[in-house]
């Protein structure tokens, strides 16, 4: 990992205020692009294949799916029975640790749907909370399986009423979704399932097919091919953000455990080699420490390869003088995860403005928050959380205005609305109001 000394050198790499938009594909990548569809550019790419689903529908997403996943499907959608089939292979601890996870998921989602209000009411006039009518989730797949994915963003949604929530998945080399995925699918209630990966997925969820219906929102985490679609296709389509590879931040101090900061940096760093894991501390013996551990602990790792590519090209180790600069880095670079491996005073939760989700006590760590605790995992990254929050339940109600007017109202507001109208050079609608006024006697 590489190794920063002091705050203002820090400051330069973990201000990404100013990110930029490139998306930086490998050489092997760009030939493929250029093979199949004459572009080296992932958001050329991707437009190519937007419109070949738009035009094409059903056709076009088996016809993609061979071409990209080399995957030869009979069809699209995955028949209730082949879910049943699915849930009874997969090991019963397997599914009970899924079961518990959900049901912890739900609760925690319930608690925000309730703490919003169905109709709040002022002079007349009320707004209203309506669920969104379909929602399409999107779980990563093809050489993994993410079932964490499936019910960390389907339940949220179930949770906040939303009629049908259909999955998006790609499928295996086989042309299988795994097990784990659909029993995931199942505990969660979605209500549709579609074998389709990639940007073709995404655009069937927005446009429709034959097979796949049209949505009112995508949610979930996945590649930037995934990412850019959700891009080009918003606007059609509402979507939950525009979610990068995974990142942590990490403060701790001489007290924390290296072999554990070791582990939390591991962790995120085999999820994707783009995924970045930062250390910022105000102990060089802990960053000594770290390092060591890191170089142990490396060679167990079962994703050997992207973890080491993660931690060679992105990992950082930052050696701070005071926890006011850990907090200031922390504020500035707005992780996806910020795990406080530290009880020191100035390290308070409030202090911390642009997290997605923080991890404290005497214990933190991401995974349990990935798998279990309850809020969902599908967080802003990129820095994006200096605007933009968790996936919650308010990402699936929408709010409508009611304006009720009658002759009172009209008679006490009607006179400023045409002021302000006629201010504006909007005469039409100041006449609007004031022939109202005529025809009920106003003044």
């Amino acid at each position: 990992m590489k190794r920063i000394n002091g705050y203002k050198e820090a400051c330069k790499l973990l201000d990404r205020r100013c990110a930029g938009s490139e998306y930086i594909l490998s050489p092997r990548l760009k030939q493929s692009l250029q093979a199949m569809f004459g572009v080296e550019t992932a958001e050329e790419a991707v437009g190519i294949i937007i419109d070949e689903v738009r035009s094409g529908g059903d056709k076009a997403l088996l016809e993609l799916g061979k071409k990209i996943d080399r995957v030869e499907l009979e069809q699209l959608q995955v028949l209730d029975c082949e879910i049943r089939e699915a849930v009874s292979r997969v090991r019963p601890d397997v599914y009970k640790a899924l079961e518990k996870a959900a049901a912890r998921i739900k609760e925690s989602h319930d608690a925000q749907r309730e703490a919003i209000a169905n109709r709040i009411e002022i002079n007349g006039c009320y707004q209203i909370t309506i669920p969104l009518g379909r929602v399409g989730v999107y779980a990563p797949g093809g050489t993994a399986s993410y079932p964490s994915s499936v019910l960390m963003t389907a339940i949220p949604a179930k949770c906040a009423g939303v009629t049908e929530v259909i999955l998006a998945t790609p499928p295996g080399k086989d042309g299988k979704i795994p097990d784990i995925t659909l029993a995931a699918a199942c505990i969660a209630g979605v209500d549709r399932v579609f074998a389709i990966g990639g940007a073709q997925a995404i655009a069937a969820l927005a446009y429709g097919t034959e097979t796949v219906p049209a949505v009112d929102k995508i949610c979930g985490p996945a590649n930037v091919f995934v990412m850019l679609a959700k891009k080009q296709v918003f606007g059609t389509v509402d979507i939950d953000g525009l979610q990068g590879p995974s990142e942590v931040l990490i403060i701790a101090d001489e007290n924390s455990n290296p072999g554990f900061i070791a582990d939390e940096i591991l962790a995120q760093a085999e999820h994707d080699p783009l995924a970045q894991s930062i250390l910022v501390t105000t102990s060089g013996k802990l960053a000594d420490r770290v390092e060591i551990a890191l170089e142990k602990k490396m060679a167990q790792s079962a994703r050997a390869e992207i973890t080491a590519h993660s931690i060679s090209s992105a990992g950082l180790i930052v050696v701070v003088e005071t926890v006011e600069q850990a907090v200031s880095l922390a504020n500035m670079y707005a992780p996806e995860h910020l795990v406080v491996d530290s009880e020191k005073p100035g390290l308070e939760v409030e202090k911390f403005t642009t997290a997605g989700c923080i991890f404290t006590g005497s214990q933190p760590t991401v995974p349990m928050g990935d798998y279990v605790c309850g809020p969902s995992h599908a967080l802003p990254t990129g820095g994006t959380a200096r605007f933009s929050s968790p996936l919650n339940v308010g990402d699936f109600l929408r709010c409508c205005n009611v304006i009720n007017v009658d002759q009172a109202v009209l008679r006490e507001l009607g006179p400023s609305a045409i002021i302000i109208a006629r201010s504006e050079g909007l005469t039409a609608h100041a006449t609007a109001i004031e022939n109202r006024l005529e025809n009920i006697g106003g003044s």
